[in-house]
């Protein structure tokens, strides 16, 4: 019996998909897309004044690439911590940790490239019923 090789797969950008986060996600690499078996890689867009929902990703870690616009994200135990991310800049979220990004721009979308180390990206996902603290004063 043949074996199948694995072999490169084209994603087009051609969708996006409403995470369970609150934010649009453009269906980059993944296990449905295209076979991927340990990460997942796509785009995400936070709109102006736009927030995720407190959340964590179950044993998996990311990392964010910002590739336009400015986010802050508060994010460790009560959400107590925050940082603000800039276009350029890398951040590493290791597993289980919450987290909130948001965009505080009134006129501005963040653009982000997001990996994770879940193939099937929101299954790692857990909502947490943690107070959001708004925006932090810079």
């Amino acid at each position: 019996m043949p074996t199948t090789q694995p072999t490169c797969v084209l994603i087009s950008k051609s969708g996006t998909y409403h995470g369970k986060q609150g934010l649009e996600y453009f269906n980059g690499v993944s296990s449905e897309t295209a076979g991927a078996q340990a990460l997942c890689l796509h785009v995400v867009t936070i709109p102006p004044g736009g927030r995720a929902k407190p959340h964590l990703h179950e044993n998996h870690e990311s990392a964010v690439y910002v590739i336009s616009g400015e986010a802050g994200m508060w994010y460790g135990e009560s959400l107590r911590q925050h940082m603000w991310m800039r276009a350029g800049d890398f951040a590493h979220i290791p597993p289980n940790v919450p987290h909130l990004p948001y965009n505080a721009s009134e006129t501005i979308p963040c653009v982000g490239l997001v990996a994770r180390t879940d193939p099937n990206e929101q299954e790692s996902v857990t909502l947490l019923n943690i107070a959001d603290p708004g925006v932090a004063e810079r």
